[in-house]
């Protein structure tokens, strides 16, 4: 039975044209380069590969279509986050190599802008910066601790007071917050199906319902021939554990997504985010939201299972009580939303490390190349990482590939049930922090614990 892609979440639904599989591998192939997933980070790679050097030949094997998995179903923020904290990275590092971590981090979002309009991409793409809200005490103190931190890595971050953060985004209780320009909001799937016809009009060609069955050197095995390679790219983020040889190197965790129906204009001034910001605030079980270029409210958090043994199925995409906490938080933050109706409920997952660190792997004996790790910041790191690869695979020296999280090696997630029991023990823990927090004002001690177990 063909299966309806535009279900998998609003910015598929709102696609221009039909959304059909392309044709899958006919059978074994040879190239230079076999990509693994027809994600962002696949599509970056193809890209700028192709453009590197014309002559490649370069194929992108997708399970299912491009952009399927958390490229096509993400927030749509193109930010210049990067999962751990500066001053962790320069601990382990150096503060110049993580200051230039940060750096390239923010230079991307500018990038990512300038390929879209260099090769007519319209993935409604505004850069309207993040305001990030305080609505407690200790919100505060972690905003003003953030932008001190910022400060010593010349991260463009700005400490607002309360009328400056309501300017911005008008929700309840704020008490201060912050605001970096360094962020675009996008259409995800505009961008990823986008990409793929720019990356086939260079001459990669994209497979899909190809599902890669074993990666190996020079070689991946898959459901319908062996495709061999001199460089093979594994760019399977979330869904890397399905992969033997990679079960325990990323953990798949559900974050999922409503969206309202397009709002008026009054809602909007009272609402704000004029410039299509994104937003969060400073809890401690992720929120995020945007502004769609259609005038809907899209917001969406953490809070979904770790499901054991890293299992990832298509029912896991939507919990309802996920759903209805995401709309009791959206409606506690925006009042005026409590009778808007909610037109699209979606989630998936994305892959976290087992140190939260995203890292870029080339191993040039074995012609096997990797990226991931993205813990939801993907949209723009995917495509640093498409950079990196490229450099990496056709031996160019850069600035890029001498970044700190090129070669990094992330330590194996434990087995399970442990895993199962660490992942969600951890979810309960700052879900109840929270909850502390917005009784008592103080800072949580097991958001603390909880932060320094998983190395943030």
């Amino acid at each position: 039975m063909a299966r309806d892609y535009r279900n998998l979440s609003l910015w598929f639904d709102q696609l221009p044209d039909d959304v059909r599989p392309r044709p899958a591998l006919a059978g074994p192939v040879e190239v230079d380069v076999a990509i693994v997933g027809g994600g962002l980070t696949g599509l970056w790679t193809a890209y700028y590969l192709a453009e590197a050097d014309p002559s490649l030949r370069i194929a992108v094997l997708e399970a299912e279509i491009a952009g399927f998995g958390a490229s096509g179903r993400n927030g749509g923020w193109c930010s210049a986050l990067y999962p751990v904290t500066s001053a962790t990275l320069a601990a382990e590092t150096g503060p110049e190599a993580a200051t230039a971590q940060y750096r390239a981090m923010r230079d991307t979002v500018y990038e990512v802008a300038k390929v879209t309009e260099a090769e007519g991409i319209d993935a409604d793409l505004a850069i309207g910066g993040t305001v990030v809200l305080a609505r407690s005490d200790a919100q505060l103190a972690r905003a003003r601790a953030e932008v001190d931190e910022a400060r010593k890595y010349g991260i463009d971050l700005d400490l607002l007071d309360a009328a400056g953060a309501r300017q911005r985004l008008g929700a309840t209780s704020v008490l201060g917050g912050t605001y970096t320009p360094h962020c675009a909001a996008v259409q995800p799937a505009k961008l990823v199906r986008g990409l793929a016809e720019v990356v086939e009009r260079r001459g990669a060609t994209v497979y899909e319902q190809t599902a890669a069955r074993a990666i190996a050197p020079h070689a991946v095995r898959t459901d319908r021939g062996t495709v061999r390679a001199r460089f093979v790219v594994r760019a399977t983020e979330g869904y890397t554990p399905a992969l033997r040889q990679a079960r325990r190197d990323l953990a798949p965790v559900y974050s999922l997504i409503i969206a309202t129906a397009p709002l008026p204009e009054h809602t909007w001034q009272e609402i704000g985010l004029r410039d299509r910001e994104t937003f969060s605030d400073y809890r401690h079980l992720i929120i995020y939201g945007q502004r769609s270029a259609d005038g809907r409210m899209v917001f969406g958090g953490r809070g979904a299972p770790y499901h054991l043994g890293s299992r990832v199925r298509a029912s896991y995409d939507r919990v309802p009580r996920v759903f209805a906490a995401l709309r009791r938080t959206l409606v506690e933050l925006f009042p005026m939303l409590r009778d808007t109706p909610i037109t699209h409920r979606w989630g998936g997952p994305l892959g976290i490390a087992r140190d939260w660190h995203a890292s870029v792997r080339f191993d040039a004996a074995t012609g096997l190349a990797g990226a991931g790790g993205y813990v939801g910041d993907g949209v723009s790191t995917t495509n640093l990482a498409g950079r990196t690869l490229a450099d990496l695979i056709t031996g160019r020296p850069s600035e890029l590939t001498r970044l700190p999280w090129v070669g990094h090696r992330s330590p194996r997630w434990e087995p399970e049930p442990l895993r199962w029991l660490g992942a969600n023990a951890a979810l309960r823990a700052m879900t109840w922090a929270d909850a502390s927090e917005q009784r008592h004002g103080r800072p949580s001690r097991t958001a603390a614990w909880v932060n320094g177990m998983i190395g943030r």
